[in-house]
């Protein structure tokens, strides 16, 4: 819970920020970009739950695993929303 008071605006930009790219950008084409991101989203998650790497890394990992899942939604939604509004 201390990491989500410490990083709430970083998780809210970033899911803005996805919003605004998935938007732009559109659904991929191919899965394999997203299945690969959800992957490393679900490595950095497993990293940070296990707590092997200490200190400043540590936070830093820690905070890469919080972000990165917000991100990654907020593609998929900016994504949804450009197909979505794009049919005739």
């Amino acid at each position: 819970m201390l990491l989500l008071d410490g990083f709430w605006p970083g998780l809210a930009w970033a899911g803005a920020l996805g919003l605004v790219v998935g938007a732009l950008a559109g659904w991929p084409a191919r899965p394999l970009v997203p299945l690969a991101l959800c992957g490393l989203a679900a490595l950095l998650a497993a990293l940070a739950l296990v707590e092997i790497v200490p200190g400043l890394p540590g936070l830093w990992l820690e905070g890469a695993g919080l972000i990165l899942p917000p991100y990654l939604a907020g593609c998929a939604l900016g994504a949804l929303a450009r197909r979505w509004v794009a049919r005739p």
